[in-house]
């Protein structure tokens, strides 16, 4: 959905409450109503009022789209079902033997869909190290169509340079894409740093509640758009409208969450980087925490994930994650309520094996916005444990 009037006029707050939201004009509702209808009446042949067929369009998820893409400076904005239905649209992009290259720490189910999915149809893929500048640009591929990358990653939270990779790419015409899922639009905007492309997993931080799955895309390239859009259509993984009030609702308190999951996380850091049993502490805002001097440069501030080793090994995290009383054990991320989980065992099992597995003694945290003491006791007494 085109946003070009509404990316900049008011402040980030203003738009995610405001953007693509006026006021239903028949009745003056305030909520953005949810709109049922599969098929819209047409006045002639063709004289449609804006809105067709619901997988094509539908005026809740117009609404929704407009809104995020606002928030993430984008002209355009293209909901989907899934984070991965997202992700699935954006590859649809490549031609047959133009490779993908992955940074070498990224959520499994992104590496499942590229690597297991798209590789065997012709497509393929390396992943690398998205830290080094030179060896990226030394280094380079002929085949490559696109380079993907999150920031901060899943789940080790290393940080890459939005702006010198897409200088490297753009350079050999590649598209980059950049998964803002951690960040959030409140924290960067990848798209203001020469990314082509950002994807959400709508189900984390934007719906913020633990109650919706969902995707989105944003981008600015008009031929982009327009090519994204046709597959959105043609493929049809497109979200419901009662999914699409669900992230709406939950975009509306994106700052406000996300000022308290900061405040939330750097008190969680504190008393893991004091404690005897922890080996290392993975947050961007550590000065020695690889990508630091990235996240410092591009993010307004450095996230609710915090991630962490045992010095005890892997059976010590997997006592820790299920030791806790307020953490919820679950995998997910990105809303109300405090999760952890063993990633090796959960979300990135599927990277068992591959240049992306992760540590066997690696726990991740989702910090939550309940009482900051509440959380910091909790950990205490499960890492007393070991």
């Amino acid at each position: 959905m085109d946003d070009a009037d509404q990316t900049v006029a008011h402040s980030f707050a203003t738009r995610a409450i405001h953007a693509g939201q006026e006021p239903e004009p028949t009745t003056g509702a305030v909520v953005t109503p949810i709109s049922l209808s599969t098929t819209f009446a047409q006045d002639g042949v063709g004289g449609h009022k804006g809105f067709e067929y619901s997988r094509s369009g539908n005026p809740t998820r117009a609404a929704l789209e407009t809104q995020v893409a606002s928030l993430e400076q984008a002209t355009h904005g293209l909901a989907f079902a899934s984070g991965l239905a997202a992700e699935d649209n954006i590859l649809r992009l490549l031609r047959p033997g133009q490779r993908t290259l992955l940074g070498n720490d990224a959520y499994g189910g992104t590496f499942r869909l590229i690597a297991k999915v798209w590789s065997p149809l012709g497509f393929p893929w390396s992943a690398v190290d998205l830290t080094d500048i030179d060896a990226l640009a030394r280094d380079w591929p002929d085949d490559v169509g696109m380079v993907w990358l999150e920031t901060p990653t899943n789940p080790l939270l290393t940080c890459f340079d939005i702006e010198a990779i897409a200088a490297i790419a753009h350079e050999h015409d590649a598209i980059v894409v950049v998964d803002n899922t951690f960040a959030t639009p409140y924290l960067q905007q990848p798209l203001t740093l020469g990314a082509d492309i950002v994807v959400h997993s709508a189900t984390k931080y934007l719906g913020g509640h633990s109650d919706v799955v969902g995707g989105f895309v944003a981008v600015n390239d008009n031929d982009l758009a327009e090519r994204l859009l046709f597959t959105q259509n043609a493929a049809g993984a497109i979200p419901s409208p009662f999914d699409c009030y669900l992230v709406l609702r939950g975009v509306k308190t994106l700052a406000v969450r996300m000022d308290r999951h900061c405040e939330n996380a750097r008190a969680v850091v504190d008393i893991l980087a004091g404690h005897r049993a922890v080996e290392r502490v993975l947050y961007p805002q550590l000065p020695d925490h690889p990508g630091h001097a990235a996240a410092a440069k591009q993010m307004s501030d450095f996230g609710g994930m915090v991630s962490f080793t045992l010095t005890a090994g892997r059976e010590a995290a997997m006592t820790v994650a299920d030791s806790t009383e307020i953490f919820t054990l679950a995998e997910s991320l990105g809303a109300v309520e405090s999760l952890i989980e063993h990633p090796g065992a959960m979300t990135h099992a599927s990277a068992a094996g591959s240049p992306l597995e992760v540590p066997d003694n690696l726990v991740r945290l989702s910090v939550g916005i309940e009482d900051a003491t509440d959380l910091v006791n909790d950990l205490a007494q499960a890492l007393d444990r070991i």
